[in-house]
């Protein structure tokens, strides 16, 4: 059901029945350690590429999903997923190893919730009755597409971020024990002129606010309603403009309710500069940390806001700007919202 200018409210609450989150080595020291299923040792995994890898870390996710909820994968319907490198072959190449029909999504590091968002929908209206869907990333192979090969040895500014290199997966189902979606904010493109690739933060708060402001104003709620909203990968930077910029709106959140996956997931210490960011960021903590605190009766609401900009390699080298986006899910878990 649409309320409002852009929000879905899924009356049938469709459920996240299993999810599965892997890491890598900056992972495994990070604060959020516990909370992954599987991390690796090393970004190569064994293969050859870090696009192989990159590959390898979103199969291994979908497949301890699929163990956690005790299927096997010709019982899902769909595999709605995406990432950042090379028109997603990672995914897609992970979609070949999977088999399940394929909608390829590409949402930058706001990804996560837009196939999520999609999955809630689709098996709502009794479109499926398992839907996989992700998002991951790769720290060496962005980096190599993005910004500068690791070898280069590039000096970062203080509002750069670290690219998670990490896979979160959540198998969505009309029925079943888990937390459940109840609705879903889709977010506009908002472009305000920043051209730098090095601050993703300060470029992609404008649409986080954006969104946050249209889920409140369609579903006639406050901050009050949720025990924590959490943007995706705004770091250090974007989180306090977008702090900022709500109360400009006359939003007020409190500081401890309003949270980053971006500023959550690495330990202090670690040089991640602004914080984290990519596709798999916003990923891993609600389908690993924030689903877990769900489960042990710690946070009964949240509202998830993936935030991603959509700039490519191409658009930098034409001097264009960088349009964001931002994609908001709520997610209840132990009560009716």
């Amino acid at each position: 059901m649409l309320k409002g200018h852009r929000t879905w409210v899924f009356t049938n609450k469709p459920a996240i029945i299993a999810t599965a989150v892997v890491g890598g080595p900056f992972e495994a020291n990070g604060r959020l350690a516990a909370d992954f299923d599987l991390l690796h040792e090393d970004l190569w995994l064994g293969e050859e590429s870090y696009e192989k890898a990159h590959r390898v870390l979103l199969e291994e996710a979908a497949f301890q999903a699929l163990e956690k909820a005790g299927l096997q994968k010709e019982q899902v319907q769909f595999f709605i997923a995406g990432d950042l490198i090379n028109q997603m072959t990672p995914t897609s190449f992970a979609a070949r190893t999977l088999g399940a029909p394929y909608l390829g999504v590409f949402g930058a590091c706001s990804t996560s919730m837009e196939g999520l968002a999609l999955s809630a929908f689709i098996t709502n209206y009794g479109g499926a009755d398992y839907i996989l869907t992700g998002a991951s990333s790769h720290n060496t192979a962005v980096e190599k597409q993005f910004r500068y090969p690791t070898e280069y040895g590039g000096q970062k500014p203080p509002t750069a971020q670290w690219t998670v290199t990490g896979a979160g997966v959540a198998i969505v189902s009309p029925k079943g024990d888990g937390p459940r979606v109840t609705a879903a904010t889709i977010g506009r493109v908002v472009d305000m002129g920043i051209a730098d690739p090095f601050n993703m933060g300060g470029a992609m708060a404008p649409a986080a606010v954006d969104t946050i402001e249209a889920h409140f104003r369609d579903m006639q709620i406050d901050a009050s309603h949720y025990d924590l909203i959490v943007t995706g990968d705004l770091g250090r930077i974007g989180r306090q403009v977008s702090l900022d910029l709500l109360r400009q709106h006359g939003i007020e959140i409190d500081e401890e309710r309003y949270q980053d996956c971006g500023l959550l997931i690495y330990r202090d210490g670690q040089p991640v500069l602004s914080g984290a960011s990519g596709a798999a960021c916003s990923a891993v903590v609600v389908y690993g940390h924030l689903l877990n605190r769900m489960r042990r009766g710690e946070l009964k609401r949240i509202l998830a806001v993936a935030t991603g900009a959509l700039l490519s390699p191409l658009s930098f080298q034409q001097n264009e700007t960088i349009p964001c986006i931002a994609h908001a899910v709520a997610i209840e878990y132990g009560g009716e919202a």
